[in-house]
């Protein structure tokens, strides 16, 4: 063999050497964990759709690893509290994160002051579902389809309002944006969570309600409200008469929030893969999927890239809705 290439054999060696401890090390801590307990916090009360969702996840979790999975409810700052938490905890598996877009993304373009970037501070383990936004009406509002809406609002400016359940939420930035997209305007109304918003709209006091589905399937099927059109790319099952907005004549519009499993950056890679494998399994399955449509989601499922693929959409969708609307929760 040349003198050139039995050094570069030698180099070879080496370098597999130095490899070698480190995935070894890997490997091993993979076999042993879960060795006990691991936290999952939510960065929403419990009961919040957020919550319910972690809850169905860590229970197929505990039958798949033979531990305990325990949730950990941390709400404050748009969710904020817990994703810093998340983030500052040992990468080891012991600390996961489930969480809707907000921490995981959109947080980012709403406040000027945050101790982590989602985008870097996070391993993505799984992506798991997404929830569509409603666009619902009272009743007496002249308007059977979301282009008539736009037509009354474009024809009687000052008379629409529109109810959120949060300044800087979801639905705040789809009101904001279905506006620009469509060219017309509505007096936005921020509400403290969705109950108080779907009262409110059931009674007429605000005459839209942008916001998340689940509070008004019933509500729509008792006709105490008009649901217009749903935001994700695809009906909601649970209301599968009302079209999106594609269909109702704003193509590309896709408003959905999602749901994630993630970590502490730095999570040892097999650990990633065996949580994600378990996540999609039950996303996937039959029973995960009836579970989700429980609480208004639609499975998804997806490993690290799909929920990478999610955060840039976000940040390239409401980057300039949330500029242009100057909507900061600093």
């Amino acid at each position: 063999m040349p003198i050139m290439s039995r050094r570069a054999f030698a180099a070879t060696l080496a370098g597999a050497g130095a490899l070698a401890p480190s995935l070894l090390t890997q490997s091993a801590f993979a076999q042993s964990w879960p060795a006990r307990s691991v936290t999952m916090f939510v960065p929403f009360p419990a009961g919040a759709s957020t919550d319910v969702v972690a809850r169905f996840l860590a229970e197929k979790l505990r039958a798949e690893f033979g531990q305990g999975f325990v949730i950990d409810n941390r709400p404050g700052a748009g969710g904020n509290l817990a994703a810093g938490m998340v983030t500052r905890a040992t990468p080891d598996g012991y600390t996961l994160f489930v969480s809707s877009s907000g921490p995981l993304a959109t947080n980012k373009l709403l406040y000027k002051s945050m101790n982590f970037d989602p985008t870097t501070d996070f391993e993505p383990i799984a992506l798991i579902g997404d929830v569509n936004v409603v666009i619902a009406v009272h009743p007496s509002v002249p308007a059977k389809t979301l282009a008539e809406l736009i037509a009354y609002g474009k024809a009687n400016p000052g008379k629409l309002t529109f109810g959120s359940p949060g300044y800087g939420l979801m639905g705040h930035m789809v009101g904001e944006l279905l506006q620009r997209t469509a060219g017309f305007t509505m007096t936005h109304v921020p509400y403290r969570g969705s109950a108080p918003l779907a009262a409110d709209v059931t009674s007429g006091v605000v005459n839209v309600a942008i916001d998340f589905l689940q509070p008004y399937i019933e509500l729509a099927k008792a006709g105490n409200v008009r649901a217009l059109a749903v935001t994700a790319d695809a009906r909601a099952p649970q209301l599968p008469e009302v079209p999106t907005l594609n269909e109702s004549g704003l193509p590309g519009f896709n408003a959905a929030s999602w749901f994630a499993l993630v970590g502490p950056k730095g999570l040892p890679q097999p650990v990633v893969e065996s949580l994600s494998k378990a996540a999609n399994a039950w996303v996937r399955s039959d029973e995960g999927k009836a579970q989700l449509e429980k609480v208004g989601m639609r499975a998804i499922g997806g490993g690290p890239e799909a929920i990478r693929k999610a955060q840039a959409s976000e940040f390239a969708k409401w980057a300039e809705v949330v500029k242009e609307a100057k909507i900061s929760l600093d």
